[in-house]
């Protein structure tokens, strides 16, 4: 593998690459690495690499001539050559694409600067733009570094053991199992039992068990493309009984105050399946709660009556798994019942989130509330789900947050509200399995 990477700062790399298992891997002339100054190929005597952007902005723009005549420099490339700009908008890096870039002869690297790059150098030059994380950098050096180190360890003999990257942490897409070394006691803390009894089977079973278990406590997303058999299975879901959701969402269905379609304050009728529906999904994503906010009595006592069929009656003993969903339900007459009812369970007052199909200024987006929701756990929150045409702006109004509409590929956006809730929880709460 050759690496030749431009950039204005070559004295960077020097360290990084002058000792471990890529200064060995040159030494053994399984990788060459070059750094290309480009400043030594501007045009002028300032040696002037960079400009203002057109049509005005802040900071300063990559020229597109130095870059130019540094990649030219490099003479025929190789057959199997890839150019590669380091840039905040590229591709998020994974151990998935080291290991795919790690088939190329050649890897050539532009350490993005500044601004960013003229727009002509990704049209012209670029074969993949590649980022390593959502924050900036004031260059594209580090992630230069981090992308040789991460792709020269899948090259056969780089890392001496042949079996070394297969068993690392996101290989498999699971974390790493907890390992120990001597001495087997510190301070009261023993090393597990099996790692101490030679049998490879049971160490190899032990292993597996808890990569899973790590893997579900602190990365449960990346199961999603682990491939698992069915003992793994029956172990996450014993990890789910062990560790219930620390999170704090309530949801509750909103039958008034809503709109109509000519947008009159009405009160809507409930819906059997929106109940049934919901309720499982709650469940499913553990919600703790899941209120009706219904307050016309006739409808209240269609409600109980569906309710206690299944909670209390025949359904109870019918459908089980139904019964133990509707058992979430509690049915009260207002949003404020309910916000008040939450804070003497919690001891606070619920954050309130409200959901519609409509676009509005300052909504939140599923990543920076699926955030909230996990990182800040001592709070507890409220989703509100409107009926009919939507919640009343009063609602709307005097809420915490508004949620971005779901949305797909086409501009279409008319989904029962059973079906919203279900893809706004898996947006919120999955776990991705």
């Amino acid at each position: 593998m050759r690496y030749d990477i431009l950039t204005i700062f070559p004295e960077f790399f020097e360290s990084l690459f002058s000792f471990g298992i890529l200064s060995k891997a040159q030494g053994n002339g399984l990788l060459e690495i070059n750094t290309h100054d480009i400043r030594e190929y501007s045009d002028d005597k300032h040696r002037t690499v960079d400009d203002t952007p057109y049509g005005g902005g802040g900071g300063m723009l990559m020229k597109i001539e130095p870059v130019a005549s540094a990649l030219k420099s490099l003479g025929n490339r190789k057959e199997k050559s890839l150019v590669v700009l380091t840039t905040p908008d590229g591709e998020k890096f994974t151990d998935k694409m080291a290991r795919e870039m790690a088939e190329y002869e050649q890897i050539v690297i532009i350490c993005g600067r500044y601004e960013g790059v003229d727009e002509r150098i990704r049209d012209l030059y670029v074969d993949k733009e590649i980022s390593i994380g959502d924050y900036v950098l004031s260059g594209g050096e580090n992630a230069a570094s981090v992308i040789v180190e991460s792709v020269s360890r899948f090259i056969p003999g780089v890392l001496g053991n042949e079996q070394s990257p297969e068993n690392d942490t996101f290989n498999q897409s699971l974390l790493e199992y907890p390992q120990y070394t001597r001495p087997e006691e510190f301070e009261k803390y023993k090393v597990p039992t099996v790692l101490l009894s030679g049998n490879h089977g049971e160490i190899e079973k032990w292993r597996r068990e808890e990569s899973i278990k790590r893997t579900f406590l602190k990365r449960p997303d990346m199961l999603d493309k682990a491939r698992l058999d069915n003992d793994d299975i029956k172990l996450v879901k014993e990890q789910k009984e062990a560790n219930p959701p620390t999170f704090k969402l309530y949801i509750a269905l909103v039958h008034y105050p809503v709109y109509n379609n000519r947008f009159k304050i009405i009160n809507t009728a409930f819906t059997n399946l929106d109940v049934h529906d919901i309720a499982r999904s709650a469940v499913t994503y553990g919600v703790k709660k899941f209120y009706l906010i219904q307050p016309n009595p006739e409808q209240q006592k269609l409600v109980n009556r569906v309710l206690d069929h299944w909670i209390v009656g025949e359904g109870s003993t019918f459908n089980k798994s139904r019964s133990d969903a509707l058992n979430l339900v509690a049915l009260r007459d207002t949003l404020e019942d309910v916000t008040r009812e939450i804070e003497n369970i919690e001891g606070r007052r619920p954050v309130t989130i409200v959901t519609d199909a409509r676009s509005a200024d300052n909504m939140v987006g599923f990543e920076d509330l699926r955030e909230l929701i996990f990182s800040k756990k001592e709070e507890p929150y409220l989703l509100l789900l409107g009926t009919g045409w939507g919640l009343a702006n009063e609602i709307m109004d005097s809420a915490d947050f508004r949620l971005k509409p779901v949305s797909g590929y086409t501009n279409y956006n008319h989904l029962s509200v059973r079906s919203a809730a279900a893809i706004i929880l898996d947006r919120l709460l999955s776990c991705k399995i």
